[in-house]
């Protein structure tokens, strides 16, 4: 049996060359320059710590951080619960009225965002949000400068991207639902069930599974979110949307602080890891 499961390994040399090359070593890479001071350009200059306990003291970094938790509420959970209503009403209320095709063509425009570039939705985003000629300020008679208002720049992005994400939990939970026995359904609709408690008793434990995915995706793409932000806002006004990924390229680009860089994006990969550990530990516990 071994000799038999010993070449499957062979197919696996291609993807195991490519994580090391693309992941594995530029990540090594990138933790040894957060030792050091550097510009790009020259020998780095050994520092130690030195960078990490600046980090530390960095408003602008906790900061940064704070903006993540926001978007981790707009870019994964407002989604997540805002597509379980939607999947299941697709699934069992306009699928069953008015057809499979109905409900897929619905879907297919609730996925539309996440198939556009994030550069070309950020720049339409942009011109509707725009004080002078925006669209939004046009429809509703305002004159707000949505995204350089400090006080509004946040919020905004935060709405923009639950409208990018929502498409995602849609399609995953419409797949879910699939697999779901409908004798569930059924003997739920004998007893009398609303739609309600079909959806809160049997919809959610059923596809739990599949709500744990898309959390734990959604909330990584929320810690290293960078597109939206330069695109809409380059990170301002002020720092009202700066997040750790666009500070670091800060420092690594504008600023040429290679080394303090890295230890941000150092940092910020070992967040990621440990949430994402901790996911999986809390699925594990509900199996």
């Amino acid at each position: 049996m071994r000799v038999r499961t010993r070449g499957y390994w062979l197919y696996l040399i291609p993807s195991l060359l490519l994580f090391l090359g693309v992941i594995v070593i530029p990540f090594l890479m990138n933790v040894g320059a957060s030792f050091t001071r550097w510009s790009g350009v020259g020998t780095p200059r050994w520092i130690g710590f030195d960078n990490y306990t600046r980090l530390l003291q960095d408003e602008r970094f906790w900061q940064s951080f704070q903006h993540n938790v926001a978007l981790i509420v707009a870019m994964a959970i407002v989604p997540t619960a805002i597509g379980l209503v939607l999947a299941a009403a697709l699934f069992d209320y306009i699928g069953r009225r008015f057809g499979a095709r109905t409900a897929s063509a619905l879907r297919a425009m609730y996925y539309l965002p996440q198939v556009l570039p994030v550069a070309v939705a950020g720049v339409v985003w942009g011109w509707m949000l725009h004080p002078s000629y925006g669209a939004v300020n046009q429809i509703f008679g305002l004159e707000l400068d949505w995204l350089g208002d400090p006080d509004l720049a946040l919020a905004t992005v935060m709405a923009v991207m639950i409208w990018f994400q929502l498409g995602y939990p849609v399609v995953i939970f419409m797949a879910g639902l699939q697999r779901v026995d409908p004798a569930y359904y059924e003997a739920a609709e004998i007893d009398g069930a609303s739609w309600w408690r079909k959806f809160w008793h049997i919809t959610i434990p059923q596809i739990r599974p599949e709500i744990f995915v898309v959390l734990l995706t959604c909330t990584i793409a929320a810690l290293k979110v960078f597109g939206p932000i330069f695109v809409l806002t380059r990170g301002g006004p002020g720092n009202a949307t700066m997040v750790p990924s666009y500070f670091s390229y800060l420092n690594f680009f504008q600023k040429s602080n290679v080394g303090y860089g890295s230890a941000i994006a150092t940092v910020l990969a070992l967040i990621i890891i440990v949430v994402t550990f901790l996911f999986l530990r809390v699925q594990e516990r509900e199996q």
